[in-house]
């Protein structure tokens, strides 16, 4: 069963970067860095805050308090990333450290308490934590980017009016298990 859950955890978070990817994939330089008013987030802010939280999160997962020392999470909403390719890095290096950090969970170790702001959780707590933290940064993202693409978005999953066929097809397949992420990841 563990290995079961760190499985699905792991497509499930390769999903909402997939997410991420594709959006950010969609938007202009100008866009990236579109600011709604005063009160709301870049599409850069939102990636330099998923950042600095996996960075701090996911770095010694094990060992130590995910609200890290180093973290400045006041600064990650300040909106100073310079352009496209470091807010890329930024992404890619959050992502790595949390998938680096998966990696490192086994059946030896899947019992160890993981704390976050001296509060305790089980792996499938903190994992389970995280990942709804990621998934409503990352449904920002993509609610921003559908808003300023307009109808020149490209749907990330079953565009609008192709249901039915997508579940005739669906149907049409052997039943079997198999994770729903699966034809998006390819």
């Amino acid at each position: 069963m563990q290995i079961d859950y760190l499985n699905s955890a792991k497509q499930q978070f390769l999903y909402y970067k997939m997410l991420g990817d594709k959006t950010i994939a969609q938007l202009s330089d100008d866009q990236l860095f579109w600011q709604y008013n005063d009160a709301s987030n870049t599409m850069a802010v939102m990636v330099k805050h998923l950042w600095g939280n996996m960075l701090s999160r996911w770095t010694d997962f094990l060992t130590t308090d995910g609200e890290k020392d180093f973290r400045n999470r006041d600064a990650e909403f300040e909106s100073d990333i310079k352009d496209r390719t470091e807010l890329l890095a930024k992404w890619e290096e959050g992502w790595a450290c949390l998938f680096t950090a998966l990696d490192s969970i086994n059946e030896e170790n899947f019992s160890t308490i993981i704390y976050i702001r001296n509060q305790g959780h089980s792996i499938p707590e903190a994992v389970n934590r995280q990942m709804m933290h990621y998934a409503y940064h990352v449904g920002q993202m993509v609610y921003l980017g559908r808003m300023m693409k307009g109808d020149h978005w490209q749907s990330l999953s079953i565009p609008k009016g192709d249901s039915k066929a997508f579940n005739a097809e669906k149907f049409a397949q052997e039943k079997g298990k198999r994770h729903f992420t699966d034809e998006y990841l390819k």
